[in-house]
């Protein structure tokens, strides 16, 4: 009797070289000038997806990079015309670091729509919900009409006695309920072990019918591991970097991970040889970077100490960065043994953007000044009051008492207290608006705005005061 021919099961990946591996890797230094030439080999490729937009990558072009990042999404998608481009978006927070208002987040997701984004990976640093409404309700709005917009809701991976494989469960099927068109699993800090991963892997395909994917970081040495655990789990999806941006904080590799997946039930299809070709090109990227500084070997290695401090990969580059600045390199190890007791007293959030941050900013000043909490960040003051949503644990009376004394602590959806802002936003940045996208560059981040907007004016003056010639676009709230 013949054998039963096995049903190929291909597995999809998401490219993240040009945002999370960077961003992982070099505190999101890539420029678009160094991305652009690569772009349509990368779409050539047939992945799922390119990750090419969102997370820091925002921030650092304008703080760092003086570039438009709104003009980064438009030149990429112009060269992708095959592959959907995703965005990391940070529900309430969009990309910034505290809640907006309902009209700004709304506002934010139809340009990012417009400008180019496919598929929007929208999370909330708590995995509390009542952050995640307005962005997907606006994704889904916008695709009724427009006909584009994914919603991929995500379940924020970590660990502690308040986090479950069951409870990450129903939290995707709450996740489904609210629209979701596919679910990821984002283990940031490269948290996740493999047997642990099948099961929760089996246990949320068996829950839900939309995809999963997986996304996870090589920083505890685990993730390929993780990944192969997963797909014969049914993961729909993976995360990877191209091997020079691959790897420590970063994502597995992309090469090798096509390579043991050929001729299998599993194969992906994707032509390694078209691959090489695009590693190539990153090699002599990462000798610049390594050269420069900005890759710093602390990023690099393995780390299973990544177990017992949960600190993500964007964290750690930033962490290193942080302490360089502050000539307190030595103090490194301290604070990565400061950071878990600061997320404990904080009611054990994820540490994921912003909580991170939040979480590790302080750590460093409770280990620079000698005494936990003789400075209190505001980010910090904010988690305690309730501004971000709810902790997964409780936030001990005594810590309250430090860090907010008798304040009074938010209970509701953090945004139903924030009135509309855009109309406000508009009148305070009018003077520097080229593009109506500029509102939402100076909502998000106003100071680091503002001096990207003066230095491309001083740039169009040397140029006859000329923009990229493009339709001006306002997309209706």
């Amino acid at each position: 009797m013949a054998k039963n021919k096995i049903q190929p099961k291909p597995v999809k990946i998401t490219e993240t070289v040009l945002r999370d591996a960077h961003q992982s890797l070099i505190a999101t230094r890539m420029t678009t000038e160094d991305m652009l030439p690569i772009v349509e080999k990368l779409d050539d490729i047939g992945y799922h997806s390119l990750e090419a937009w969102g997370g820091a990558t925002f921030d650092s072009c304008l703080r760092f990079l003086k570039e438009d990042p709104w003009e980064r999404l438009r030149k990429i998608k112009a060269k992708a015309k095959k592959t959907p481009l995703q965005m990391l978006f940070r529900g309430q927070n969009i990309l910034g670091y505290s809640h907006y208002a309902d009209d700004v987040v709304q506002y934010f997701v139809q340009a990012s729509i417009a400008n180019g984004i496919d598929i929007l990976r929208i999370f909330d640093a708590l995995n509390d919900i009542r952050n995640l409404e307005a962005a997907i309700n606006a994704t889904k709005e916008y695709c009724a009409k427009e006909g584009r917009g994914h919603v991929q809701a995500t379940v924020c991976y970590t660990t502690s006695e308040f986090h479950t494989n069951e409870k990450f469960v129903e939290l995707a099927k709450q996740l489904e309920k609210m629209g979701a068109d596919s679910i990821c699993i984002k283990d940031m800090a490269g948290l996740l072990r493999p047997y642990v991963t099948y099961d929760l892997v089996k246990k949320m395909k068996e829950a839900v019918k939309i995809p999963i994917q997986l996304h996870t970081h090589y920083t505890s040495g685990e993730a390929s591991m993780v990944y192969l655990k997963a797909i014969e789990a049914g993961v729909d999806v993976i995360d990877c970097a191209m091997s020079p941006l691959a790897m420590g904080t970063s994502q597995p590799a992309t090469e090798p991970m096509v390579a043991a997946l050929q001729d299998t039930e599993y194969d992906t299809g994707y032509d390694l040889n078209k691959l090489i070709e695009i590693r190539d090109y990153f090699e002599p990227l990462r000798q610049k970077y390594l050269e420069s500084g900005l890759m710093n070997t602390k990023v690099m290695g393995v780390d299973v100490n990544t177990l017992k401090y949960q600190v993500p990969g964007g964290m750690l580059s930033n962490l290193v960065s942080q302490l360089k600045q502050m000539n307190a390199e030595d103090k490194y190890a301290e604070v990565l043994k400061e950071v878990p007791r600061v997320r404990a007293d904080l009611g054990y959030p994820p540490l994921v953007t912003p909580s991170s941050q939040i979480v590790g900013t302080q750590a460093v000043f409770n280990v620079i000044m000698g005494e936990r909490y003789k400075n209190v960040t505001k980010e910090v003051k904010g988690i305690v009051r309730g501004e971000y949503g709810r902790c997964p644990g409780e936030i001990s009376d005594e810590i309250v008492k430090k860090v907010i004394g008798d304040e009074k602590r938010i209970t509701c959806r953090p945004a139903d207290l924030i009135e509309p802002q855009l109309d406000k936003l508009r009148k305070e940045c009018a003077q520097y608006i080229r593009q109506d996208e500029d509102v939402l560059s100076y909502a998000l981040f106003p100071k680091q705005a503002e001096d990207f907007f003066k230095y491309r004016e001083a740039a169009l003056d040397k140029v006859d005061n000329t923009l990229v010639d493009r339709e001006n676009k306002v997309y209706p709230v």
